[in-house]
């Protein structure tokens, strides 16, 4: 049997910020379950970790349909966890999935069609073993689906009780005015936009996203805060043989100019300075930008979940990087 940690909630070990303006707490750093929880991942791993976060006060676990591999399977992992771990503490996690990429082949497993969310919703919640989630997202954007059509399912699926909240991810700034009119006044409020933010990637400050979520309470949530492994001194000197860039899925070894090199070394030294790591400064870089209520981190272990947990004490920033 789990026992959590006593200490898993003093401020030492962990510390909350109110999202938007609403009544939810979530801790700094959440957990997501992108990478690492899948089936072809090890299930006492996945459990060893998940144990871990929670132990340290990360409550909040993020995940989405077709996170794995394969689609579903983390999910799937999360409602296994549910049934030998969590259980009993369902009341102090904070649980969060999302449709909108890919899922199932034909026109009704992607996008934001009123069809495709809630089938996805009723699918997800039955692979994490759940009633319900705490918060669930539209993954994306949907330039051909009318956007009352997405809003007022997600408003629909507060009221069935399938989730506690809402949120949007990936949104243009328009859009996003639109989701925030639209379900304020349907008394089903916007809790929070996750978008790509970190020390290469401003895109939710440049445009102007994450001003407008400050200024109108809504919660920002950063996902790919280390720029899937960038912003961590695993790319200082080239690319590792066995590292994510070198299988090429998702970031190339070709996006490693020597540009980029050259900036992630300057971030490195000016880590340095400050007594840390790469990867903790640019964590902290985020949680210190006006309006951000968190931080998603990925884990392959407990160690390097321990490494990012660092951020949460780091020294303000004075000076913009």
């Amino acid at each position: 049997m789990y026992t959590p940690s006593p200490d898993r909630y003093s401020t030492e070990v962990m510390q909350f910020n109110r999202c938007g303006r609403s009544g939810v707490l979530l801790p700094k750093v959440s957990l997501g379950f992108w990478h690492n929880f899948g089936s072809v991942d090890p299930y006492e791993r996945s459990r060893e970790i998940t144990r871990y976060a929670f132990d340290h006060g990360i409550t909040h676990f993020d995940l989405a349909n077709n996170y794995g591999p394969v689609y579903g399977s983390a999910e799937e992992t999360m409602g296994r966890l549910m049934d030998d771990t969590f259980r009993p503490l369902r009341d102090e996690l904070f649980i969060s999935t999302k449709a909108g990429y890919d899922m199932w082949p034909g026109p009704y497993g992607n996008w934001g069609s009123r069809k495709y969310l809630m089938a996805s919703l009723d699918q997800s919640l039955k692979r994490m073993h759940l009633d319900y989630v705490d918060l669930f997202y539209s993954h994306r954007y949907d330039p051909e689906t009318p956007l009352d059509e997405t809003l007022q399912a997600l408003v629909d699926i507060v009221r069935a009780g399938k989730a506690l909240y809402v949120g949007i991810s990936r949104w243009p700034l328009q859009a996003l005015q639109v989701a925030d009119e639209y379900l304020r006044a349907r008394d089903v409020p916007l809790l929070i936009y996750q978008g790509r933010l970190n020390l290469l990637d401003r895109e939710p400050q440049e445009q102007g996203i994450l001003d407008y979520c400050a200024t109108h309470g809504i919660g920002f949530i950063s996902f790919s805060p280390l720029a899937q492994g960038l912003l961590t001194d695993r790319y200082l000197q080239g690319v590792p043989a066995d590292s994510r860039m070198a299988r090429g899925k998702f970031l190339k070894p070709e996006n490693l100019t020597p540009e980029l090199v050259e900036k992630i070394r300057s971030y490195n030294a000016t880590a340095a300075t400050r007594g840390e790591t790469l990867a903790e400064m640019a964590l902290a870089w985020i949680l210190h930008q006006k309006g951000v209520t968190s931080v998603l981190v990925g884990a392959s272990s407990t160690a390097q979940l321990q490494k990012n947990l660092q951020c949460i004490h780091a020294k303000p920033f004075t000076t913009p990087l």
